[in-house]
């Protein structure tokens, strides 16, 4: 089974890790693919900041290598997927063209008025995904 968990540095994407980590634990042969989206406007405005490609790369490493250690801890197979673009259209791609079984994605936590108004990825992500997303709050 091929478990996707979605993180970005973020209280809800650790949360969302744990419990892919902890959902794989009970599957037999089950791997874990952490997946990381640098948002276009985001890498623009550090790479201004930094003009270093190696301290961005650094970055989105230091968001992604610690569940994919963590999840090695529990023998559980891990590897780590970083993608550029858009987050929801990003993750939505690559579950959906790269056979994911389930889907772990962290909730932003916005409320009711906020989400209906703009809309949140994990919400994006659980009405395109065309395998099961869980939701962590």
């Amino acid at each position: 089974m091929k478990i996707a968990v979605a993180v970005d540095g973020s209280e809800y994407a650790v949360r969302a890790a744990e419990f892919a980590i902890n959902l794989a634990k009970h599957m037999p042969d089950a791997e874990l693919e952490v997946i990381f989206v640098a948002d276009f406007d985001k890498v623009k405005d550090d790479h201004l900041l930094t003009k270093s490609t190696d301290i961005i790369e650094w970055k989105r490493e230091k968001k992604v290598n610690p569940v994919v250690e963590l999840a090695k801890i529990d023998n559980i197979k891990a590897r780590s997927v970083i993608l550029k673009g858009k987050p929801n259209l990003e993750i939505i791609q690559y579950v959906n063209n790269n056979a994911v079984d389930h889907l772990v994605i962290g909730s932003r936590g916005r409320n009711t008025l906020q989400e209906m108004m703009l809309g949140s990825v994990s919400h994006k992500v659980v009405k395109r995904a065309n395998c099961p997303v869980t939701v962590v709050k």
